[in-house]
């Protein structure tokens, strides 16, 4: 088949989850005999397609800089803005669809299936719980969002948003929503995990889902196999954090919480960057807990390999932990919060107990000091099969798109 995978996440000066899985998904499509090309942002440095790890042709279709239409000095959600870049990413997937069997959009943008020509066999990958939140991650004020009133969503762009504000944000959001729900019954649909479909139709409920499907995301078996067989000995107490210092992601509470809890040997590994980095380092670095900064992807398959084990701190409620599942892959223990889709993952565990989930971070934080103070598990044998292996996925995927 001939297949366009797009996604304004590509290319970048740092990949996260989201374009590392189109580019891994890519990269196995072309594997197994397909054509595939990725269609992405035309406003980035011209060398960065050639750092994506793409082993295929990258075409720069639309831009997406100045995405923020001053929403925040306007302390509204502005209903223009997310149909107008839609409508953007729609018009390039129409200037170049031609000649492909089937379109794949990874992004944060749900209803680009409304503006997509109906002729296009058209998919499209929900990552992340902006199919019904403008912020994506249902996390506002240190904990997870539960409310479901579209004029509540106002007080995530200002704190004391009035009536006015209210009601313009209301409108945005319960647009956005319908417009979600109107792509979803149009053009097949896939969630990441069982958890985010549930989650859509618990704020809209009559939603038609009949076209969508649960498929997770998929990881590179062969390559992180390969990591761990290379591996040296596990250094032990070494605990290892990967991923975007923000807020959500858990690594303040994390650090907050295993402060003085530490055994005398432990060490914690932090690889990433974000907007909460500098502050995290200035306050906790040093001693028991260094920072690394962002690192390629061998670099960071490569710490997360030779760990005593992983921590995947999310306060939020992550789709489908990439994070998770390559730590699984890997043969590492596992820790995170019982939250969001991951208790979803325990069943990609090479043994059971390999992922630990907690109801709280104290729980976490209290078993990663009593692991930490032992030696680390014998390696484990890694099986030639991992469930989320991309080339295990893949016949569902071309099978969906054949639809």
């Amino acid at each position: 088949m001939r297949i366009l995978l797009v996604s304004e996440d590509l290319p970048g000066s740092q990949v996260g989850g989201l374009g590392k899985h189109v580019v891994t998904l890519g990269n196995a499509l072309l594997a197994s005999g397909h054509t595939v090309r990725i269609l992405g942002r035309s406003d980035c440095p011209p060398e960065a397609p050639a750092r994506l790890g793409f082993h295929g042709a990258f075409e720069p279709g639309f831009d997406y800089a100045h995405p923020g239409w001053k929403e925040k000095q306007l302390g509204v959600f502005n209903p223009l803005k997310r149909p107008w870049f839609a409508r953007k990413i729609a018009a390039a997937i129409g200037r170049h669809a031609g000649g492909f069997d089937a379109v794949h959009y990874h992004g944060h943008l749900p209803l680009v299936g409304v503006y997509v020509d109906p002729s296009i066999n058209f998919v499209q990958t929900r990552h992340d719980q902006g199919s019904e939140c403008l912020v994506h991650l249902r996390f506002r004020d240190g904990a997870v969002c539960t409310t479901r009133a579209a004029r509540d969503c106002a007080s995530c762009i200002r704190k004391d948003a009035g009536a006015l504000r209210q009601s313009v944000t209301a409108l945005t959001v319960n647009r956005y929503r319908r417009a979600s729900a109107q792509a979803f019954a149009t053009h097949k649909t896939i969630f990441v995990s069982d958890f985010l479909r549930r989650r859509f139709l618990l704020t809209v409920p009559d939603a038609d889902l009949a076209r969508c499907r649960v498929i997770p995301n998929v990881v590179d078996y062969a390559a992180l196999r390969k990591a761990a067989l290379h591996a040296p000995t596990p250094r032990a107490g070494e605990a290892v954090l990967i991923g975007r210092i923000d807020a959500g992601k858990g690594f303040q509470e994390f650090l907050t919480a295993a402060q003085g809890r530490l055994p005398p040997q432990a060490l914690l590994t932090i690889a990433g960057d974000g907007p909460e980095r500098h502050l995290l380092e200035a306050r906790y670095g040093g001693g028991q807990v260094r920072f690394l900064g962002w690192q390629d992807y061998p670099a960071a398959l490569a710490l997360a390999a030779r760990g005593h084990l992983c921590v995947v701190p999310s306060v939020c409620e992550e789709a489908c932990s990439t994070t998770v599942l390559e730590a699984l892959a890997l043969g590492k223990p596992c820790l995170a919060l019982a939250r969001g889709g991951t208790p979803e993952l325990a069943s990609y565990q090479h043994y059971p107990g390999q992922l630990q989930l907690f109801d709280t971070m104290a729980q976490l934080v209290a078993r990663m000091a009593v692991l930490l103070g032992q030696p680390p598990a014998p390696r484990c044998p890694l099986p030639p099969r991992f469930g989320a292996d991309a080339a295990v996925i893949l016949p569902r995927l071309v099978d969906l798109y054949a639809e």
